[in-house]
């Protein structure tokens, strides 16, 4: 059962913000990125007041993706990433961003805190970031 309101053009779009964003992370690290995207759109928190639906997440500005930038992102949905993006539309979480509104792809390491918001770890390249359950209660 879907945790947020969706269609089939609003999931294939989230389906190219998943490859545009994470495809060098494999399947799992692409879950991981519709987890913030799906995460983004219940919690009406914080930066993310007043989104409620897959494009106005994807285009967001200031606070989107850089992967809109990239004509990559603009190449037609796979099927096999339609696939993930209704597996997190559907609610399916993966730890470090089972709660998380951000993530980023550092240099090094990943910071404690970016942002003001905790490290809930890294999967390969990218550090994810949390914010508390009093801050956004609506994403735990």
């Amino acid at each position: 059962m879907a945790v947020i309101k969706t269609n089939a053009e609003d999931t294939k779009m989230l389906a190219r913000l998943l490859r545009a964003e994470a495809e060098g992370e494999g399947e799992l690290g692409m879950l991981m990125v519709g987890n913030v995207g799906v995460n983004r759109i219940r919690g009406n928190c914080l930066d993310f007041k007043n989104i409620r639906s897959i494009p106005q997440m994807v285009y967001q500005s200031p606070g989107g993706f850089e992967a809109i930038q990239k004509s990559y992102f603009y190449q037609r949905a796979r099927e096999s990433e339609i696939r993930l993006a209704k597996r997190v539309i559907n609610g399916e979480r993966q730890h470090p961003a089972s709660n998380a509104l951000w993530f980023f792809r550092p240099a090094g390491g990943c910071p404690g805190t970016w942002w003001d918001q905790y490290n809930s770890g890294r999967y390969k390249a990218h550090c994810f970031y949390t914010p508390t359950a009093g801050d956004c209660p609506a994403v735990y």
